[in-house]
């Protein structure tokens, strides 16, 4: 993919009054953005200064900030969130929703949690067999998946505090029984026991989240169809069938609909079956829904559903992306002879999207992860990772530009927005967020087990959080993670002077539980064993950056 000039870029974006202040370059990372003496004040031009100086790569077991900026912890895997539960493991995509729209700063806090790591949650061992695995070690796992609904708010201190055993406070985990939105049963069910592998997500115009799951096979296997007559279960890496045999692999992969008020959800099959990593909804102007959504998998696709009624996330058509031609592709069983010929109905084809995609055409990626809509522009913005087997270790953020402004046009355009590399200063971009000026935010997603180690990743460090300041050209990195750790789930209180933010899977390599195999001991410190957190940042540089106008 092409790296974008100065010009071209911002003709992306579409702050046209800014490309009017010249075409020069993107100067690199790791000079200019680094250097809080290059952010000065332009009075020739009148260029806005970005408060945001910006650190460089660090590779420490701590989680270092731009300066002007400090973080606290709110609550941490194991705490206890009321008399019966305990804030689960591995904590992703944040969204938070004020009860009352005139208290920006008391609300509702959905934290996901993605996957479970035996050896901080019940000692199994690493490189172990999975059918070895007790029923209890199976069911602390279960346990510590799904999601959290905590209620927040700011104190006379200015911190932010879970409200302790309030009525609000509540898990869905691997055992949360949960029906199926769709009008026949889904491999025999009309409900499933727990959801997992929560990524990513979303949030509806009517303020219930849209929590996405990600990596089911870990959990359950997979179903291998490549001999339609026979089909084969390919086993998971977690072994959880080996006790629950109920629990078909296809009751898997879907995104959820939450009612963070009272804790209900519903399974959405309309969206299809895969590696969903989030869910994002555009609002039309006569109330129909357009929800976009990726597949964070080696050569998977991007997805859309249009409803065809108001408001629905179950009666509509999902289509995906041919980013070559831009064109958008229909899934519907009746409209596509091909899908007739290789499925029994628009159920199986939803179950087994991926086949389905692949059988119309729909171009291989490099790992669709979060997906954003650009507040100047309505640009549909998407992470691509990287696809270490085909090359891409740095992957960029793709720009999708629909013919149709609502979105509902089957025509569109894709180029690349960003790309990753030494020269902005990233690497594998991953969660995205836009704060309340019109600023992209995002993280990086670098491997554990390559970051700090491959050549290629070195010059990054660790995984970072990023910003890019349109006016001056620039990637800035806001954040270092903690050793192993990403960044995941970036959100933004109403008013943008706080920023709630995930530390994911610190000391994710770590051998064995003994001290000296133990790669990262955040946020504790000493001796003691790392646990993922959500961290809210917030200081004078982030209050300064909610003055600071894009549009100058």
């Amino acid at each position: 993919m092409k790296q974008q000039n100065r010009r071209s870029f911002l003709q992306f974006l579409g702050h046209s009054s800014i490309l009017a202040a010249g075409s020069s370059t993107i100067l690199p990372l790791l000079s200019a953005c680094n250097d809080p003496k290059k952010i000065v004040n332009d009075k020739k031009n009148e260029k806005p200064i970005f408060p945001i100086a910006g650190i460089q790569a660090q590779s420490s077991d701590k989680l270092v900030l731009s300066e002007g900026l400090s973080y606290q912890i709110l609550i941490k895997w194991g705490d206890p969130i009321s008399e019966k539960d305990k804030f689960g493991f591995n904590n992703d995509y944040l969204a938070y929703l004020p009860l009352d729209k005139t208290k920006p700063h008391e609300g509702l806090l959905w934290v996901n949690h993605e996957y479970p790591d035996p050896l901080f949650i019940s000692n199994f061992p690493r490189k172990t067999d999975a059918k070895t695995k007790t029923k209890d070690q199976v069911d602390k796992e279960m346990y510590d998946v799904g999601g959290s609904i905590l209620h927040i708010k700011k104190n006379d201190k200015g911190v932010w505090e879970v409200v302790k055993d309030d009525k609000y406070n509540r898990r869905l985990n691997g055992f949360t029984m949960i029906p199926f939105d769709w009008n026949e049963p889904v491999a025999g069910k009309k409900e499933a026991m727990g959801t997992l592998g929560n990524c990513a997500g979303g949030v509806t115009p009517w303020g219930t989240i849209l929590t996405c799951e990600e990596n089911y096979q870990d959990c359950y296997g997979e179903t291998d169809h490549k001999n339609p007559a026979k089909p084969k279960h390919k086993d998971s890496e977690y072994g959880w069938e080996h006790h629950y045999k109920e629990n078909l692999t296809e009751h898997y992969g879907w995104v959820v609909e939450v009612n963070i008020k009272t804790g209900e959800a519903k399974k959405l099959v309309s969206l299809g079956r895969c590696a969903h990593e989030c869910a994002q909804v555009w609002r039309c102007e006569d109330g129909r829904l357009v929800v976009y959504t990726g597949d964070d998998k080696n050569d998977e696709h991007i997805y859309k559903f249009i409803s065809a009624v108001p408001d629905s996330l179950t009666e509509g058509t999902l289509y995906v992306a041919n980013t070559e031609k831009g064109e958008w592709l229909s899934l519907n069983y009746e409209e596509q002879p091909l899908l007739k010929q290789h499925f029994k109905s628009q159920t199986e084809v939803l179950i087994r999207v991926r086949e389905a995609a692949k059988l119309l055409g729909a171009t291989p990626l490099n790992r669709p992860e979060d997906i954003e809509f650009d507040p100047f522009t309505g640009n549909v913005l998407v992470t691509l990772t990287n696809n270490l087997p085909k090359g891409d270790f740095v992957g960029q953020i793709m720009k999708i530009e629909e013919d149709s402004a609502d979105k509902t046009g089957l025509k569109f355009k894709a180029d690349t927005f960003l790309a990753g590399g030494p020269e902005l200063g990233f690497a594998c971009p991953d969660n995205m967020v836009f704060d309340p000026k019109g600023n992209l935010w995002f993280t990086s997603d670098m491997s554990g087990s390559l970051m700090n180690r491959e050549e290629r990743y070195k010059p990054f460090g660790n995984n970072g959080l990023f910003v890019y300041n349109a006016a001056e050209d620039k990637v800035i990195q806001v954040a270092s993670a903690p050793m192993d750790a990403e960044f995941t789930g970036p959100y933004f209180s109403p008013d943008g002077t706080s920023l709630f933010l995930s530390v994911q899977h610190p000391g994710e390599t770590s051998k064995s539980l003994m001290k000296e195999e133990i790669s990262s001991h955040w946020p504790d410190g000493g001796e003691n064993i790392p646990r993922a957190a959500v961290v809210v940042i917030s200081g004078k540089a982030l209050d300064e950056l909610m003055k600071f106008d894009l549009k100058k």
